[in-house]
């Protein structure tokens, strides 16, 4: 919830927090709001790898509870933040726990599970996400919509705090690696290997986020239905994730590079297609649900793909997935929103969407033919 809900609710924040821009032009206010996903985004970025990297010598079941309590902290400041500037700052504060309670969340999950299932640990963890696009999310929205934005941080950070104790009630003690430092996971972008996974989802990821970024007034604006329906689109989006990720975990499993390339391809065909018919609710909804399913499919593979490409800096790599992922939620909606505010349109962000799938299906064939490349002359 805390990364997704802003979504649905761009425009109320838009005309509540940035009143001025709104009155003259609501494109660019929705625009200028979409600059807090985009700095959540940059939070996990930052936090991911640095705190992964600084807390992989700790018990992995301890570090776990300490991150969820950061999120509790840090998204009630969303709530009490009086202004634009003071909201951002609490949403980039909240994006730094992110990828290393995600990251060493699926670590634990992968090794409860043991080889031959590690995909399918990384995508129960991550089915955190797909439900709350099902449930939370939606909820959210509709909370937001009619008791203020606020309402559903308020929502978010309960969450969390409950989440916190049932952590440390249920998780079973999984020890760190006493021996390694910061520094020795950092070693971890020596490996070309890695950017290149990185690259793949990054760009990849950035498809998806392109798309959902600006679902709200790409629902109400282009295709004309009521306000109402954000929910209900936003559900059937959930659905795409939840079902994209229980696939994309067992496909992983089999084939992780032929379910890499053509899940960034099937992402690519599905935004463009939505991009055609967004005009029409039945069709959004449909290929929106396409979107989600194709884009969520992706991570258990880019995942495991950094894991298996990291080799001994396990903590970082499983962190550095939720990286890829916020790069490409702030390219995502920063290159959508620079199209609305150039006047393209609000089925804009779908076709940027094409272009970042198809570029990350280049990058993720290009990792594998170097791969290969070495693995001949070696």
């Amino acid at each position: 919830m805390t990364e997704f809900v802003l979504m649905g609710l761009l425009p109320n924040i838009a005309a509540e927090l940035l009143p001025a821009p709104w009155a003259a032009q609501p494109e660019s206010a929705i625009a200028q709001a979409g600059w807090l996903i985009s700095l959540y985004a940059l939070g996990v970025v930052v936090g991911a790898p640095t705190i992964a990297g600084s807390v992989a010598r700790f018990p992995r079941h301890r570090v776990m509870v300490v991150l969820a309590l950061a999120l509790t902290v840090f998204n009630a400041l969303t709530v009490i933040a009086p202004t634009f500037e003071l909201v951002a700052a609490s949403r980039f504060l909240a994006g730094l726990p992110h990828g290393a309670y995600f990251g060493i969340g699926a670590l634990v999950a992968a090794d409860l599970l043991g080889p031959g299932k590690r995909a399918q640990g990384v995508a129960f963890v991550l089915s955190g996400l797909t439900v709350a696009n099902v449930v939370g999310v939606p909820l959210g929205t509709l909370l937001g919509q009619q008791w203020g934005w606020q309402a559903a941080f308020v929502v978010v950070a309960g969450v969390f705090a409950v989440a916190t104790v049932a952590i440390a009630l249920t998780v079973p003690p999984h020890p760190g690696d006493p021996g390694r430092r910061l520094r020795d996971e950092l070693r971890v972008f020596r490996v070309g290997q890695v950017w290149l996974a990185l690259g793949t989802g990054a760009i990849g990821f950035g498809g998806f986020f392109a798309m959902i970024s600006y679902i709200a007034p790409m629902v109400t604006d282009l295709a004309g239905s009521p306000e109402w329906s954000v929910s209900l689109v936003l559900v059937i989006v959930g659905l795409g994730m939840t079902v994209g990720n229980l696939v994309g975990g067992r496909l992983a499993d089999r084939d992780l590079r032929r379910s890499l390339v053509w899940g960034l391809l099937a992402l690519a065909v599905a935004s463009a297609l939505l991009a055609l018919t967004a005009a029409w609710i039945v069709t959004l909804g449909l290929f929106a649900f396409a979107v989600a399913l194709t884009g969520s499919a992706l991570s258990p593979s880019i995942q495991t793909r950094l894991m298996d490409v990291a080799g001994d800096n396990q903590s970082i790599a499983a962190a550095l997935n939720h990286s890829a992922l916020n790069i490409g939620n702030s390219l995502g909606a920063f290159l959508g929103g620079l199209t609305i505010a150039a006047g393209w349109g609000f089925a804009a962000p779908a076709w940027v969407g094409a272009a970042l799938g198809l570029a990350g299906a280049g990058i993720a064939v290009m990792g594998f033919r170097v791969e290969r490349a070495r693995r001949a002359r070696g």
